[in-house]
């Protein structure tokens, strides 16, 4: 703790900045990988075996297979059968309202990485800014002493200024990959929930054509 409070004092109002970033950014990893690790409590896998059912127009079984999943994919699956259960909407209603539910999960997969892109993207520039007002503070020192200048007050001053560029880069790297993985979970899970449910509206298209050729023979 005390060299930390002593890295603080040396890297100046820049180097408690980014400290601060590094534990926001620290903070929304783990909420996002706890609200990840509760959408796979129950096995996603659920949605793929309430599709298999589907196939062989076996609904109750579907709907058994997603009950109590928090997977968005799954949960999406289930609210769509339930909407295309319902005789007085016709398939285009159902598709936009599940379109909508899409969208509002997806919200939630994607909520809080902006915070993270922008701690990415801005923890190497005030890294940047800490190393020049660094660098002119060593150097209004040495313009201060005159014919004495004594070179170890240079290159500490030189030294407190690159320690800012070295605390917004360890910031900003593993931010910027943390955020990388987490985009790139949320648009698989977007493509998985986009293919669940083209699945979905083409089997029922399929069984209700299969209704209407009984209906007229």
């Amino acid at each position: 703790m005390g060299e930390l409070f002593e890295l603080v004092i040396a890297g100046g109002p820049v180097v408690a900045i980014l400290l601060l970033c590094s534990i926001l950014a620290t903070a929304i990893s783990l909420l996002k990988s706890w609200q990840l690790w509760l959408m796979r409590a129950r096995p996603h896998a659920n949605a793929e075996r309430a599709l298999h059912h589907l196939r062989q127009n076996e609904r109750n079984q579907a709907a058994l297979m997603l009950n109590n999943s928090q997977n968005p994919r799954a949960q999406l699956v289930k609210q769509t059968i339930g909407l295309l259960d319902k005789t007085s909407l016709t398939i285009d209603e159902v598709r936009n309202e599940s379109m909508r539910i899409a969208r509002v999960s997806m919200a939630k997969l994607t909520s809080f990485l902006r915070p993270l892109e922008v701690i990415a993207a801005t923890a190497p520039l005030l890294g940047l800014l800490g190393t020049v007002l660094g660098m002119i503070e060593a150097f209004r020192a040495m313009e201060s002493a005159g014919a004495q200048v004594n070179p170890a007050i240079l290159s500490g001053g030189i030294w407190q200024a690159l320690l800012t560029t070295a605390v917004g880069l360890a910031v900003a790297i593993p931010t910027s990959i943390v955020h990388s993985w987490f985009e790139r979970r949320a648009e698989r899970e977007a493509a998985a929930m986009q293919d669940a449910l083209d699945q979905v509206f083409t089997l029922e298209a399929a069984r209700r054509d299969l209704g209407e050729s009984k209906k007229i023979a």
